[in-house]
């Protein structure tokens, strides 16, 4: 179940009533994020036992790199550590430094590919347990509040047997990691982002593919659908 402050609660009922210091749940999380060196795309995929977790998490930019912020997110990870890639620091640069300005930084997770597939991830030590990453050639997969270790490592087994497209891959992540048990308290939102120069609709922007299940009994599935769908009206 997706925590809500008292107060929030509160003022549901009645608007005229102040909303006094809420909480924010913690992402509790597994991603992947991933470049694929033969289209240049970059991207994430993200499912959570929280609301929307697309509207969070995944944060990339064609060229540039991408990023997935989780745990006790601190969503400014997402474009300052895409202005830090942008400027020229590597993965592993941009995320020191995103760390050093954060002094929250002990209950935050990240996970961080460049446009040359370095990659780089941090679990702080406040993240709730199972937290931890794997990260291979062109990945980083992470979680917090996993049923095991075993859900990452299959996220990175997964990206790299399987063929096809940068999405694929990242999908097939997903589905891995929730047959490992997944987000231990279960299943509510997913998102997948793809981004590639000039892929966006009529080539106006980057975004190639920008698929999200908001809330759904079993989100990963219905995000295969969606992006089945994508590939059907968007064939190229």
């Amino acid at each position: 179940m997706l925590f809500i402050p008292l107060s929030l609660l509160l003022h549901l009922s009645d608007p005229n009533l102040p909303i006094e210091n809420p909480i924010s749940p913690p992402v509790a999380t597994f991603s992947i994020v991933g470049y694929d060196a033969e289209t240049d795309q970059l991207g994430i995929a993200v499912q959570s036992k929280f609301f929307a977790v697309g509207a969070v998490v995944p944060w990339a930019e064609a060229g540039v790199g991408a990023i997935a912020t989780q745990s006790w997110a601190n969503t400014t990870y997402g474009p300052n550590g895409l202005k830090l890639l942008k400027s020229g620091l590597s993965a592993e640069q941009a995320l020191e430094r995103l760390i050093a300005d954060d002094p929250g930084h002990a209950t935050r997770q990240v996970g961080i590919v460049d446009a040359k597939g370095n990659v780089a991830n941090y679990t702080g030590d406040a993240c709730n347990k199972w937290a931890g990453a794997v990260s291979g050639k062109h990945y980083t997969a992470q979680g917090n509040i996993l049923a095991s270790e075993a859900v990452v490592k299959a996220m990175g087994k997964a990206f790299e047997e399987t063929e096809g497209e940068l999405a694929d891959k990242l999908m097939a992540a997903l589905f891995a990691a929730q047959e490992k048990g997944g987000d231990s308290r279960g299943q509510q939102s997913a998102a997948l982002l793809v981004v590639q120069e000039n892929s966006g609709y009529g080539g106006f922007n980057d975004r190639y593919i920008d698929l999200r299940v908001d809330d759904a009994e079993k989100p990963i599935e219905e995000l295969q659908r969606l992006l089945n769908l994508h590939k059907a009206l968007f064939a190229r």
